[in-house]
C-alpha cells in the first residue's frame, strides 16, 4: 500500500468544535477515553506546549515536519490538534491512522476545513462534547421605547391639545371682515352715453385708406417705365471673310450670310435610300378551290 493512501473508513472520522482555550484540556480527555490505542497528536505549531500538558506514555506529539520525515509511521488514532496550512498536509496526516481520527476546531478554522472535505469528496461529521463548545454570544439588546397605546373613550390622553393653525379664519355674515378694501383696478373705466371720457382721441392709422367709389385718389399716377426705341436692325452686307453685318444685335445665328433669316427647323441633307415595295400576287397553287 502506498504511504499517502487513506484506509480510514468514513465513519470512522470526527470533529469535535472547541475554542483554542479548551483544547489541552479536550485532548486529555480524549487519550482517556483512548488508553488501550496507540495514538499520534499531530500539530503544525511547536510542540512544545502540547508535550508538557500530556503525561500519558502511548502518545507521541509531532508537527507536519517530523511525520514528512517517517513514511512508514502508522498509528491507531490520529488526532490533530489544529489544521495545516494546506489539505495535502492534512492527507498525509490521515494516511497514518488505521482506526480513527480526531480534529480539534477552532471557529477560525473553519475556512481551512473546506479545501480539505473538497479534496475528500464528503463532508467530516461534526459531534460536540459536552462542556467544551462555543461560548453562546449573548446578543445586544436595543433600548426600545415603549409604544404608545391610543387613548380609548373615557381614558386621559397626555397629548398635547390641537394647536390652532396660523391662517385667519374666514369671518360669518354677522362679523366684520378684517380684511382690507378691495383696490380699484388702474385702467379707467369706459365711460356712458353723456359722460366726458378722458381718453385720447383716436389715432388715425399712417397708412391711407383706399378710396371708394366716387371719391379722388390722392395715390400718384402710375410712371411707366421709359424704354429706348427699338431701332430696325438692317443688313449692311458682307465683310472680308464673307460674314454678314447688321445695324444692331441680329443673332447671326438665325441669318443667313445674305441677311435672310434662316428657316426654323430645316430638311435634312441626308436622306435615307427609298425602297419600293410591291404587292405579292397571289398564284393558282395558293387560290383556295372552290
Amino acid at each position: 500500500m502506498p504511504d499517502d493512501q487513506i484506509s480510514l473508513k468514513h465513519n470512522k472520522h470526527r470533529i469535535h468544535p472547541c475554542p483554542n482555550d479548551k483544547k489541552l484540556s479536550l485532548l486529555n480527555l480524549l487519550i482517556a477515553q483512548n488508553a488501550t490505542l496507540d495514538i499520534v497528536v499531530a500539530t503544525a505549531e511547536d510542540t512544545q506546549a502540547i508535550k508538557e500538558a500530556i503525561t500519558a506514555s502511548n502518545v507521541k506529539v509531532l508537527n507536519d515536519k517530523e511525520l514528512l520525515k517517517l513514511p512508514e509511521l502508522r498509528c491507531k488514532l490520529l488526532i490533530s490538534y489544529d489544521l495545516p496550512s494546506t489539505a495535502i498536509l492534512y492527507m498525509a496526516r490521515v494516511a497514518k491512522a488505521t482506526e480513527g481520527a480526531i480534529i480539534l476546531l477552532d471557529k477560525d478554522e473553519q475556512k481551512q476545513l473546506y479545501p480539505i472535505e473538497t479534496l475528500l469528496g464528503r463532508v467530516i461529521r461534526q459531534e460536540i462534547v459536552a462542556g467544551f463548545e462555543y461560548a453562546v454570544e449573548e446578543k445586544i439588546k436595543r433600548e426600545q421605547k415603549p409604544f404608545d397605546r391610543p387613548k380609548r373613550d373615557g381614558e386621559r390622553s397626555e397629548r398635547k391639545p390641537f394647536e390652532k393653525p396660523k391662517y385667519d379664519k374666514p369671518k360669518r355674515d354677522s362679523e366684520k371682515p378684517e380684511r382690507k378694501p378691495f383696490d380699484k383696478p388702474k385702467y379707467d373705466k369706459p365711460k356712458r352715453d353723456g359722460e366726458s371720457s378722458e381718453r385720447k382721441p383716436f389715432d388715425k392709422p399712417k397708412f391711407d385708406k383706399p378710396k371708394r367709389d366716387g371719391e379722388k385718389s390722392e395715390q400718384k399716377a402710375y410712371d411707366k417705365p421709359k424704354r429706348d426705341d427699338k431701332k430696325s436692325n438692317k443688313f449692311l452686307g458682307k465683310d472680308e471673310s464673307g460674314k454678314a453685318k447688321f445695324s444692331g444685335k441680329s443673332g447671326e445665328r438665325n441669318h443667313r450670310y445674305d441677311g435672310t433669316p434662316k428657316e426654323k427647323y430645316e430638311a435634312p441633307k441626308n436622306v435615307g435610300r427609298k425602297i419600293s415595295i410591291k404587292e405579292r400576287k397571289p398564284t393558282e397553287d395558293s387560290k383556295p378551290n372552290s
